[in-house]
C-alpha cells in the first residue's frame, strides 16, 4: 500500500510541476529581460559606489597605459547598450553611441549615473520587443557582419555589460572599495 501512495504521490507531484511549468512558460523577451535585469543589478551599484572624486581613476602601476577611466568605463558600457537597443528597435545609433564613448557633455558622476540607469531602460524597451519571430530575423542595419540579428544583439549587451563590470569591479578594489555585489 505505501508503495502505492508513494507511486501516486510521484505522478501527481509529476503532473502538477508540467503544468506549473507549462503556465510559467517564459517568451523571448521576459527570458532576455531576465539577464539585462541581472547585469543592470550588477553594473549600477557597482557605478555608483564609487565615490565621484574617484570617476577619473585608471590603473597606472603595471600593463594599464591608455586605459579608460572608470567613468569612461561607465559611460562606454552605457553607450554601447544605446547602441544595440538602437539596433534592436531598427533605429540608427547616435554618433556618441556608434563611437562607444558617450556624449562628451556627460562628466559628472550625476549625469553618468543617469547614464547609466537610461541605457538600460532603452535595453529593457528594446527587448521587450523580440519574439520568436523576429529574433532570428537578420535587421536591416547591424554593427557588424557576425551580429544580425536582434538575439545576437541582446546577447551582446549582457556580455559587453559583463565584461565591463568586471573592469568597474577591480578598479573598485583598486581604490580600496568592495563592490556592492560581494558585501552580501
Amino acid at each position: 500500500m505505501k508503495f502505492a501512495v508513494r507511486g501516486l504521490f510521484c505522478l501527481l507531484l509529476a503532473a502538477s510541476t508540467h503544468f506549473v511549468s507549462a503556465q510559467d512558460k517564459l517568451t523571448v523577451s521576459q527570458a532576455l529581460d531576465f539577464w539585462i535585469t541581472t547585469t543592470e543589478n550588477q553594473v549600477v551599484p557597482a557605478a555608483d559606489a564609487m565615490p565621484e572624486g574617484k570617476y577619473s581613476f585608471a590603473p597606472t602601476n603595471g600593463e594599464f597605459a591608455g586605459v579608460r577611466t572608470f567613468a569612461q568605463q561607465a559611460k562606454h558600457l552605457s553607450a554601447n547598450n544605446y547602441r544595440m537597443a538602437a539596433y534592436i528597435q531598427g533605429e540608427k545609433p547616435k554618433p556618441d553611441q556608434e563611437s562607444e564613448t558617450g556624449p562628451d557633455s556627460v562628466q559628472s558622476k550625476a549625469q553618468i549615473m543617469d547614464y547609466v540607469k537610461g541605457s538600460f531602460a532603452a535595453l529593457h524597451r528594446a527587448v521587450a520587443g523580440i519574439t520568436k519571430e523576429n529574433m532570428l530575423e537578420p535587421l536591416a542595419a547591424f554593427p557588424s557582419q557576425a551580429q544580425k540579428t536582434r538575439l545576437q544583439l541582446a546577447e551582446d549587451v549582457v556580455a559587453h555589460s559583463s565584461d565591463h563590470y568586471g573592469q568597474m569591479v577591480e578598479y573598485l578594489r583598486m581604490c580600496g572599495i568592495v563592490p556592492p555585489a560581494s558585501r552580501k
